[in-house]
């Protein structure tokens, strides 16, 4: 097994495995060392509950900054999607297993942020997942999930997964086929335009706090004339 340590999140929404891909294209990139504030910052604004389905238990700050400080971005791999503020709305965790005769699992945890659901990014995590692990030459990906978390356990099964339920715990499977030429392009090309467009966000949010900031100096301007004037 991966050395994750958590549950597979809980907090995707239900419709995630219902409804038909949305026609958009959602950018998925790579996360590193240097977003560990940014992931930090997303799962403490999970409530209790969400905790507790991520982790299994009602994770403090305190344990969630420590599960932070001790993710290993040079053996797993951290996906996110990013809104237009730059904020981490949704992540994943592949962790892949650090046993030598067990080379071959993986791994695989999420969370979304309440307000971020019903936009299918649990299962558009998974995908990502997916083909990352295959590319890496895994051939069983693991969900580790609350058996409450029906969410979760559905985008395993319509994946295909083989679903074990062992009472408050439920273990999902899925065997995943050889790397191809396609799966490789397909994750370079996907790893592209989601580096692209976060350059863009972070362009256009530098952009609106120029803008920010030279409309406080004009009012500023403004003001001092008014007050010179009276």
């Amino acid at each position: 097994m991966a050395a994750a340590g958590t549950y597979s999140g809980g907090m995707v929404d239900p419709s995630d495995q219902n409804r038909a891909p949305p026609a958009a294209v959602v950018p998925i990139r790579s996360l590193h060392a240097d977003h560990r504030d940014a992931i930090a910052q997303h799962l403490m604004a999970l409530d209790d509950r969400d905790r507790y389905l991520r982790f299994g238990y009602m994770a403090t700050d305190e344990q969630v900054r420590r599960y932070v400080d001790t993710l290993d971005f040079e053996r797993d791999d951290i996906f996110g999607i990013f809104n237009r503020r730059l904020q981490l709305i949704a992540m994943a965790h592949l962790a892949f297993s650090p046993n030598p005769e067990a080379s071959a699992c993986a791994e695989f945890g999420v969370s979304v942020l309440a307000h971020a659901r019903g936009r299918g990014y649990g299962a558009r995590l998974f995908d990502r997942a997916m083909v990352r692990a295959r590319n890496e030459g895994v051939e069983l990906l693991f969900v580790h999930a609350l058996s409450e978390n029906a969410a979760m356990i559905r985008i395993a099964r319509k994946a295909g997964a083989a679903i074990e339920r062992d009472g408050s715990e439920t273990e999902a499977h899925l065997r995943l086929p050889p790397a191809t030429l396609d799966s490789r392009v397909s994750e370079l090309l996907e790893e592209q335009v989601a580096q692209t467009d976060y350059r863009l966000k972070q362009q256009v949010k530098t952009f609106w706090s120029f803008l920010a900031g030279l409309q406080e100096v004009r009012q500023g301007v403004r003001e001092g004339r008014g007050q010179s004037g009276s």
